[in-house]
C-alpha cells in the first residue's frame, strides 16, 4: 500500500518560477532555461509512490535535487508545483497548523549534520522536539529513554554530546528522529558525513532496527553502493532533476533505464547485488510420502533432468534424489524412496547474494535449494545461472587469447 504519492513534482529556484515549467515541458535545457530566466531547475515533474514500511532511496550526484527533493515531502522548501499526498492527505494545501501536526506525528527527519544541540546532553536532546510539542515532562522522559535503547546508546543518557563520537552522535539524531514513534523517517544523507568504517556500521544498525521498527524510510545518498545495500526500491536523478529510474538494486543493475544510469552502475561488482532469487526459480518437487519412485522418475523423465527435489507436506525441504537412484530402487521391486533422499544438499535464502554462493556453486553437483527461514522450498538455482551471472559481471572487454592462436599469428601482425 503506498504512503507517500507524489505527483507531476516541480521545484525551481528564481523568478517567477512557474514561467520556466513550459520550456521545461517543450524540451528546453536546463542551463537554456537558467541563462533565460536566471531559474534553477531542482526538481523536475517527479512522480512516484513509497510504499509503507519500505526503505525508498534516492540518489544523485552533487547538484540533482536530491537534498531539495526530501525536503518538499515535509514542505520544509515549498514545492513550485505538483501534488504530494501523505495517507491520502495532499499536504501542499494544509495550513501551517495541520502542516505542523505532520511534522511532529507522521514524518521525522533526520540530517546530515546531527543538528544536535550542544549545550544539552544526550536524553535532553532527544526529547527535545516532545517538549517543543508540549508533552509531559514524565512521559517525554519515557519516550526519550525508550528510543536511547532502541539505538543502542543506553548508558549515556546524561553525557554531553559534544563528548560523543561522529557515530553516536547520529545515532541521538536517530533516537530524536525515533522518540514520537512516526511512520514516516526523513533521512537527508545522514551518514556521509562520517567515517567509512562507522558508516558502514551505521548502515547495518538501520538495516536491523528496520526490521525490528518496519517504518517506512525515505532515504537520501549520493553513494551508490549505500543505496544498494539499504534500499528496497532506488530513485536515480539525473543532473537535470529529472527521475531516470526507480525499481529494486537488482532492476537498475540488470535493466538500466537509459545511458545515464548505465553509466551510473558500470562499475558496480553485480554479483554482490543479484541474488540468488534474481536468477533463481522455480524448480521441480515432490511430495514425500506421498509419492513413489514412479512418480520421482516420471518427473525427472518429462522435465529431462536428473534429480528432483523431495518436500513434506508443507513444503519444507527434505532432500533431493537422483535418477541414478530412483532407477536402481526400481529394478530391485521398492517404491518407498525414503531410502534414497540425499540430505547432504546445499541451502541458501533467496536473499543471498550471488557472490556469496560461487564457491559453492563450483564444488555442488546439485543445483542449491532456496529455502526461508522456515525450511519452506522456494525453488532452487542451478550452477550454470550462477556462474553466467558472475562472467558476465566480470566480462573482459578482450577476451584471452590460447597459446596455439599466439604462435599462429603471422610475424607481420606480431611487428605491427
Amino acid at each position: 500500500m503506498d504512503i507517500i504519492e507524489v505527483k507531476d513534482l516541480y521545484k525551481i529556484f528564481g523568478p517567477n518560477p512557474r514561467r520556466a515549467i513550459p520550456m521545461i515541458r517543450d524540451g528546453m535545457s536546463k542551463s537554456e532555461i537558467l541563462k533565460r530566466t536566471g531559474c534553477t531547475i531542482a526538481i523536475n515533474g517527479a512522480t512516484f509512490s513509497v510504499q509503507k514500511r519500505e526503505t525508498f532511496v534516492v540518489m544523485g550526484l552533487s547538484g540533482s535535487g536530491k537534498s531539495t527533493f526530501i525536503r518538499c515531502l515535509n514542505r520544509l522548501i515549498e514545492p513550485t508545483q505538483g501534488e504530494i499526498l501523505v495517507d491520502g492527505q495532499n499536504i501542499m494545501k494544509m495550513d501551517s497548523e495541520k502542516l505542523r501536526e505532520v511534522r511532529r506525528y507522521k514524518m521525522s527527519m533526520v540530517f546530515q549534520n546531527f543538528g544536535l544541540l550542544p549545550h544539552r546532553n544526550v536524553v535532553n536532546n532527544v526529547e527535545f522536539g516532545l517538549e517543543i510539542s508540549g508533552m509531559d515532562k514524565t512521559e517525554r522522559r519515557s519516550k526519550a529513554i525508550d528510543a536511547i535503547k532502541l539505538v543502542g546508546l543506553d548508558g549515556y543518557e546524561s553525557s554531553l554530546t559534544s563528548e560523543l563520537s561522529g557515530g553516536m552522535q547520529q545515532r541521538v539524531g536517530l533516537a530524536r528522529a525515533l522518540a514520537n514513534d512516526p511512520e514516516i523517517l526523513l533521512m537527508d544523507e545522514a551518514f556521509s558525513a562520517l567515517d567509512p568504517l562507522i558508516r558502514t556500521q551505521m548502515q547495518d544498525e538501520l538495516l536491523e532496527l528496520q526490521a525490528k521498527m518496519h517504518k517506512t524510510i525515505v532515504f537520501i545518498t549520493h553513494d551508490l553502493d549505500e543505496a544498494l545495500k539499504l534500499g528496497d526500491r532506488i530513485a536515480i536523478l539525473g543532473p537535470d532533476g529529472r527521475v531516470r529510474q526507480i525499481g529494486s538494486p537488482e532492476d537498475i543493475l540488470a535493466k538500466p533505464a537509459d545511458d545515464y544510469v548505465k553509466r551510473f552502475v558500470q562499475n558496480v561488482d553485480r554479483t554482490r547485488v543479484i541474488t540468488a532469487g534474481t536468477v533463481g526459480g522455480h524448480a521441480s518437487a515432490i511430495t514425500y510420502p506421498n509419492e513413489n519412485v514412479e512418480a520421482a522418475m516420471r518427473v525427472m523423465e518429462r522435465r529431462g533432468i536428473s534429480s528432483v527435489f523431495v518436500t513434506d507436506t508443507d513444503r519444507r525441504l527434505k532432500g533431493i534424489v537422483t535418477i541414478d537412484d530412483a532407477a536402481e530402487l526400481r529394478k530391485k521391486g521398492k517404491s518407498d524412496i525414503a531410502s534414497i533422499i540425499i540430505d547432504d544438499v546445499y541451502t541458501t535464502s533467496p536473499s543471498t547474494p550471488i557472490s556469496d554462493l560461487l564457491t559453492t556453486a563450483i564444488k555442488t553437483r546439485f543445483p542449491i535449494a532456496m529455502i526461508d527461514e522456515h525450511g519452506v522450498f522456494h525453488g532452487a538455482v542451478s550452477r550454470a545461472a550462477i556462474i553466467a551471472e558472475v562472467s558476465k559481471g566480470n566480462g573482459d572487454t578482450e577476451p584471452p587469447v590460447t597459446l596455439s592462436e599466439l604462435q599462429d599469428t603471422p610475424a607481420e601482425d606480431e611487428e605491427k
